[in-house]
This record gives structure tokens, C-alpha cells and sequence, in this order.
């Protein structure tokens, strides 16, 4: 029992004492690590310092571094300024001496030029008194007055200049035509000998058979709902008359004539003749005057022995056997114009292909004048500049007609093939009216001239005979008024061809024996 007390008491005084010496123990080793973080910390800030210290420094440096190169660059700048003011100081200076100079020379002259005025205004005065001394000297001795020895002198010289002037036209002109015609002539005759092209009159109306007249009551329909249908899908007039068997299509669009021929043709041998079939015939119609609009072109190239043309251009020329020109159909026409303007170019040794090919391109404005603005020589340029043609080709298209020079002889043989096919006997038709108003026009530009008596246009236009007064127009007079009237006819009329002009002067004397 005292052991137990014995331990019991010992336990009690060692846990304090343990106690107070783990905790002292435990006080000195965190005073160690608070001391040893302290002293890491000063160094750290020390450290900190002396890199903030380092870094400020360095930048110091670099500003001071830079604030030199910067002075430096602006000296340098503020020098070269000062060079080239001084530069610009010095021409100001020399152009200053140079004007001082100038000015000084321009006095001098100045001073001789009024002084060489007044010696030519006291000569001018002299030579005025000495003319007039001599005028009235002429007038003495030869009984006339100034004026009136003027217009004899005029006179004279007026005939002998226009004597001379005659003559020097009518020789240079019968020489060029020696050297040209003769070449020309053989070249256009044989090419067309070789060209053989029939040439078919176009209308602007369609002539449809029926199988009976009552059919024509069929077409009308109820109320006429069947002929309005036609008219409103095709934008063609049905002229439905007395005529027996038949019904006559009206329409300028060649095109959309061939549509409704076709489509009534169907609906007629169909026989079922209603709105809805109308609709349906004249779109199977539309599209099988595209295929043959495509057909016709590929035939004209095949033709014509052109190949490798773009195949819009190709749809194009199949459009234009819907086209007329004067009555002349313009695929018929195109095709004829490339076949004359290969033989041209055969006869002279040029590119065949490409002369046939310009031919036969150079109306494909025709081809859409209708639909799109402007004339069909831009639009045709237009549309082989699209299709990437060669620069020959458009060229040719675009002066066919004069309107641009020609830059090489295949436009020129184009220009001349066109002319040809435009002008032979039979290729074009006329209305009456227009005929004869351009006869009537070509008489009255020969009558205003000076000394015509009277005028007749004959050959259908070709040729304008002029009859003129023998005492007024002399045989050089003759020459000089054949000129004036072809050129004063080229400027104010417009035809195919070329117009004679054939000036006759006829003097005759009558007298009776007695």
C-alpha cells in the first residue's frame, strides 16, 4: 500500500516537472526557427534591395542612353534641315539674279522693239502714200477703178486655178482607178462567180392551212377564249378572215410567228382545241423552235466550214434565221457575206478561216438588237468580247459599216462582202414609199446645185444623170460638179452600193436656110 502511494506520488510531481520541460524545450526551438526566419527575411529584403537598386540603375542608364541617341538623331535632323534651307536659300537667290537678269533684257527689247515701231509706223505711212500714188497711176492709164481691176484679176485667177485643179483631179483620179479597178474588179467577180446563194423575200406574216372552214369557228373557240388564249401566249395576231382554208399568223417577231405556226398546226391535227391544250401545245412548240434554233446555227457553221465558235454564239446565228434585214434573211445574209469574204481572201492570200469566220459573226448583233438596247454593231462587239473572239473578228464586226476604221484587210474584205451581198440585184425589197422617196431625194440634192438644168434618177437609184446649162458650167466645171454632188450625196443620203454620177453637158446651135 505505501508503494502504491509511493508511485502515486511520484507520478504526480514527474508529470508537472516533464510537463515544464517539454514545454520549455518547445519555447527554445520555436525562438530558434522565429530567428532563423527573421534573419532569411532581412536577407531576402536585402537581396530585393539590391536588385530594385540594380534594376534602377540599369534604367537609368537606357533612359540617359536614349535621351543621347535621341539628341543625336535630332542634331543629325536639324542639320540636314538646315542644309536644304540653305540649299533652297541659294536657287531662290540664283532665280532671283536670273528674273533681275531677264527683266533687264526684256527692257532693252522692249526699248529697241518701240523705237523699231515708230521707224515701221513712218515707213507704213510712206508705202501707204506711195500705194495710193501708185493706185491712182493704174487708174489713169488704165481707164478702171480699183475694185473693178480686183475682180478681172479674181477672175482670171479663179479660172486658171480651177482650169488646173480640174485637170490635176481628173488625172490623178483616171490613174488610180487604172491601178485599182483592174485588181478590185477581177477579185469581186470571181468571188462572185464562186459564191452561189439563193436569196428568199421574208414577210411578217404566216400563212397557216386548215383541213375546212370550220375549223376556223374551232380556233375562234367560245366567246373567242381559244383565239385570245393563242394571241396572249404567243404575242401573235390570228387574222381569221374570208380567206378559204386558211388562217394567216401577223407578228414582226419572227420567232414567236414560228411558235404559233407550229403550235396551231399541232392543235390542228390534234384536234382538241382548248385553253389547256393551247398552253401545253405552245410550250412543246417553244421548245422545238429552241432546238432548231440550235440546229439552224450548227448548220451555218458546217456551212460555211467554221468551227470551235462558243455555243452561245452558235444559238445566237440559229436566232437570226428568225431575222430580216430589208426583207433579206440575216442568217442567209451572214452566211453569204463569210463565203465571199473567204473567196476575197483566198483571191489575196490571206487567212481564209478567219475571214470566213468575221463574216459570218458580223451581224450576230442582230440576233438580240431587238431585246437589249443599243445598235447592233456594239451589241455584236459586245458579244464576241464576251465569247473571248480574237481581236481581227471584232474589229471586223465593228467597222463593217464604216462607222470605226478598219485595222486590217480582213474587216476590209467583211466590209466589202457585206456591201456585196447587201446591194445584189434580188438580196433586198423596198417598200414603194421608201423607194421612191429616196429618188426623190436623190433629184433634189443634184437640182439645188448651180447650173443644172434638170436631173433623172434611173437603174433604181444606182445612177443620178445630171443635165446641166452649157453656158454656165464650163468642160472643167464639169469635173469639179461631179465631185461636189457624189460627196454632197454621201453626206446626206444612205444606201447600199455605190451611186453613179453621170454630168452631161450638151451644146447645140440651130439655124434655118432660107
Amino acid at each position: 500500500m505505501d508503494v502504491v502511494i509511493a508511485v502515486i506520488v511520484t507520478l504526480v510531481f514527474s508529470i508537472p516537472i516533464s510537463a515544464a520541460l517539454t514545454s520549455t524545450y518547445r519555447k527554445k526551438v520555436v525562438e530558434s526557427k522565429i530567428g532563423n526566419a527573421e534573419d532569411k527575411a532581412r536577407e531576402i529584403i536585402d537581396e530585393a534591395l539590391k536588385t530594385a537598386e540594380t534594376k534602377k540603375r540599369e534604367s537609368l542608364l537606357e533612359v540617359k542612353e536614349e535621351s543621347i541617341r535621341t539628341k543625336n538623331e535630332l542634331d543629325k535632323e536639324i542639320k540636314e534641315r538646315r542644309a536644304e534651307a540653305q540649299r533652297y536659300e541659294r536657287r531662290i537667290q540664283q532665280k532671283e539674279e536670273n528674273i533681275d537678269k531677264k527683266a533687264d533684257a526684256i527692257e532693252k527689247k522692249e526699248a529697241s522693239l518701240a523705237s523699231k515701231e515708230e521707224n515701221l509706223t513712218k515707213l507704213r505711212d510712206e508705202v501707204a502714200k506711195l500705194n495710193e500714188q501708185r493706185l491712182q497711176e493704174l487708174e489713169r492709164i488704165s481707164g478702171l477703178t480699183s475694185e473693178q481691176a480686183k475682180d478681172y484679176l479674181l477672175k482670171i485667177v479663179e479660172d486658171e486655178v480651177k482650169h488646173e485643179s480640174a485637170v490635176m483631179i481628173k488625172e490623178m483620179e483616171s490613174r488610180a482607178k487604172e491601178e485599182a479597178d483592174k485588181k478590185a474588179k477581177e477579185y469581186v467577180v470571181t468571188a462572185i462567180q464562186k459564191c452561189a446563194a439563193d436569196h428568199v423575200s421574208e414577210t411578217t406574216i404566216s400563212v397557216v392551212q386548215l383541213p375546212n372552214d370550220e375549223m376556223k369557228g374551232r380556233i375562234i373557240g367560245r366567246e373567242g377564249r381559244n383565239i385570245r388564249t393563242l394571241e396572249t401566249m404567243t404575242g401573235v395576231d390570228l387574222i381569221i378572215d374570208d380567206t378559204p382554208e386558211a388562217v394567216i399568223l401577223s407578228g414582226f417577231d419572227p420567232i414567236r410567228r414560228e411558235v404559233a405556226r407550229i403550235a396551231l398546226e399541232k392543235l390542228i391535227v390534234d384536234g382538241r382545241i382548248h385553253p389547256a391544250r393551247i398552253e401545253e401545245m405552245v410550250e412543246k412548240a417553244q421548245r422545238e423552235v429552241e432546238v432548231m434554233i440550235k440546229e439552224e446555227g450548227e448548220a451555218a457553221t458546217l456551212e460555211v466550214g467554221v468551227h470551235g465558235i462558243h455555243p452561245e454564239l452558235v444559238k445566237l446565228l440559229g436566232k437570226m434565221k428568225f431575222r430580216t434585214s430589208y426583207g433579206q434573211n440575216a442568217l442567209k445574209h451572214s452566211i453569204e457575206v463569210a463565203q465571199l469574204a473567204g473567196l476575197l481572201a483566198a483571191e489575196m492570200g490571206l487567212d481564209v478561216r478567219l475571214a470566213k469566220r468575221a463574216g459570218l459573226l458580223h451581224d450576230v448583233g442582230k440576233a438580240v438588237d431587238h431585246e437589249m438596247e443599243g445598235s447592233h454593231i456594239q451589241l455584236g462587239v459586245e458579244l464576241c468580247r464576251k465569247y473571248k473572239e480574237s481581236a481581227t473578228v471584232i474589229n471586223a464586226v465593228e467597222s463593217h459599216h464604216g462607222d470605226v476604221e478598219a485595222h486590217s484587210l480582213i474587216a476590209c474584205l467583211v466590209q466589202a462582202a457585206d456591201t456585196i451581198s447587201a446591194a445584189r440585184p434580188g438580196a433586198r425589197r423596198e417598200t414603194l414609199e421608201t423607194y421612191t422617196s429616196r429618188l426623190k431625194q436623190l433629184e433634189d440634192i443634184t437640182n439645188n446645185f448651180k447650173g443644172v438644168d434638170k436631173s433623172f434618177a434611173i437603174q433604181a437609184g444606182r445612177e443620178i444623170r445630171v443635165m446641166v446649162v452649157p453656158e454656165q458650167i464650163t468642160d472643167a466645171d464639169m469635173v469639179l460638179l461631179a465631185r461636189d454632188i457624189s460627196k454632197q450625196i454621201e453626206a446626206e443620203l444612205e444606201y447600199p452600193g455605190q451611186i453613179k454620177v453621170n454630168v452631161i453637158r450638151e451644146s447645140r446651135v440651130v439655124d434655118y436656110a432660107k
